[in-house]
């Protein structure tokens, strides 16, 4: 790896996700130069998801890092702490209020993270509407990145923090995500409090979750009188077109996901037919366990691109935010952007593969024939 000097290195981050734009900031607030590259048309392209917990650990420590923690509570709903089980036939089982005092770990929706990390850069710092294509190494061992377009930038250091389905990782191994074996359709009520009031009152303030054999219901209060729901199956990947299912076809999904969950609850079956929102397929899927690289000149990972796993950890934004903050701060407590990226990929290695470990038992936990008791025993122990 080349010698260049933390203090005169050409940074470029792939990815405006929470991870790049959190290692951006720390870089920005010690005084080193970066740039973001988003294949995004701009800020607002795309809805950014549904709602995250900061765990003080990860996503506390980086938003702290960042010097956004004020900010950040001001936006945060701790109120959404709360984690509520519920069995099949719609009686809650579990009912964890949040921790009083701040001592928990408040929730966020990932768009307005997103907009308070943005709100902190220096103006221009994101470059939207660059897709990364290529690149290629030149003689003196920087790297030079290709975008749809033709554009075109040099950079000593390439942090891959493009999500799951990263260009980047390419560069320094050959994995890929591969399916969990579970899908989740993801469903949504506007104004819910007032629209479908008893599927308000189940899901609580926070995180609601029905498991049980090999299928479950989990909703999620976002901000805005929103509450994004998600139905989930262990199936095939292919399970629309198993079941002669055409995805576009509200109806259809409706029909079918109905015919799946025929013997629960007709409060929670109200999340596939009350939807207002439609229904969105989204299979999940995780990088091999472990997944690790050698160390590679001008080249790491953050993130999801690093480690993506199941959402039933709980920890994938945390630990890209965590992450981001680990990268910069090596970048700025090292001479060389060489011993920097060393010194935290000894950290980020270790702890992304015992994260990924845990998160898969916890998706096989959650979708498995006697899910709804090992869910609770789970919850329960930890409450």
């Amino acid at each position: 790896m080349n010698r260049t000097t933390t203090r005169t290195a050409h940074i470029a981050v792939i990815g405006a996700g929470p991870g790049g734009l959190a290692c951006s900031r720390v870089l920005q607030r010690h005084g080193i130069s970066v740039t973001v590259y988003d294949l995004d048309a701009s800020a607002t392209a795309r809805h950014q998801g549904g709602t995250l917990d900061m765990h003080p650990d990860t996503g506390v420590y980086a938003l702290r890092a960042a010097g956004l923690w004020e900010e950040f509570a001001v936006l945060s709903r701790p109120e959404g702490e709360q984690m509520r089980l519920v069995g099949r036939d719609g009686r809650v089982l579990f009912d964890a209020a949040p921790p009083q005092g701040g001592q928990g770990n408040p929730e966020i929706d990932r768009g307005q993270l997103r907009g308070l990390l943005l709100d902190s850069l220096t103006p221009g710092t994101v470059r939207w509407n660059h897709k990364l294509e290529r690149t290629e190494t030149l003689d003196d061992g920087r790297r030079r990145l290709h975008f749809a377009g033709g554009h075109s930038a040099d950079a000593d250091l390439v942090v891959g923090a493009d999500g799951a389905w990263s260009r980047v990782r390419g560069l320094l191994t050959d994995a890929v995500p591969l399916y969990t074996g579970v899908t989740f359709v993801e469903t949504g009520l506007d104004d819910a409090d007032t629209r479908h009031p008893e599927l308000a009152a189940l899901t609580g303030n926070g995180t609601m979750m029905a498991l049980d054999d090999n299928l479950g219901f989990v909703a999620q209060r976002n901000s805005g009188g929103h509450i994004r729901a998600y139905v989930g199956m262990r199936t095939p990947q292919d399970w629309h077109h198993r079941d002669g299912i055409d995805l576009t076809d509200p109806a259809a999904v409706r029909a079918a996901l109905l015919g799946r969950f025929s013997e629960w609850s007709p409060v929670l079956r109200g999340f596939i037919t009350d939807t207002d929102t439609g229904y969105v397929n989204r299979p999940l899927f995780a990088l091999p366990v472990p997944h690790t690289w050698e160390p590679t000149p001008g080249v790491t990972l953050l993130g999801d691109a690093a480690h993506l796993m199941s959402p039933f950890s709980g920890m994938g934004a945390n630990l890209a935010l965590r992450d981001g903050a680990d990268l910069a701060r090596a970048l700025a407590e090292h001479a060389t952007v060489a011993d920097a990226v060393n010194a935290y990929e000894s950290i980020l290695i270790p702890r992304s593969v015992e994260a990924a470990e845990g998160a898969a038992e916890g998706i096989d936990g959650a979708f498995a024939p006697d899910s709804a008791r090992q869910t609770l025993a789970h919850v329960t122990a930890h409450a």
